[in-house]
């Protein structure tokens, strides 16, 4: 294992959240069935924005696409404020070689980049 490990990114959690909980939904749970939910929603507007062939049809999916995909974000930044939600710090070394790496494909692509 690299020196990487143990770098977990978060924030503590709750005072008296259980450690076994059961089946009722708590805060967590709910916050985390509606970011799912939200996920889904802007993969299907998505799709609707892609197909919508009326011009007017197409900028009120764009609105609401923009809303939900700020909705979701709110919805990930609360439950990383709450403790509910970490996140793995990488490598140095590792995100500098993805970085070379995906650098070299900018040659392939068919525009020159800035």
């Amino acid at each position: 294992m690299t020196g990487n490990q143990n770098k977990t990114i978060a924030n503590p959690k709750p005072p008296g959240e259980p450690q076994v909980k059961g089946p009722q939904m708590n805060d967590r749970d709910m916050v985390n069935d509606a970011l799912s939910t939200v996920k889904y929603l802007t993969d299907s507007l998505n799709v609707m924005a892609r197909e919508a062939s009326h011009e007017a049809l197409h900028q009120d999916i764009m609105t609401c696409l923009v809303e939900t995909h700020q909705c979701q974000r709110d919805l990930f930044n609360l439950m990383f404020q709450e403790g509910w939600y970490k996140l793995e710090a990488e490598d140095q070394q590792k995100l500098d070689q993805a970085f070379q790496q995906f650098s070299g494909y900018t040659s392939q692509l068919p525009y020159p980049m800035q």
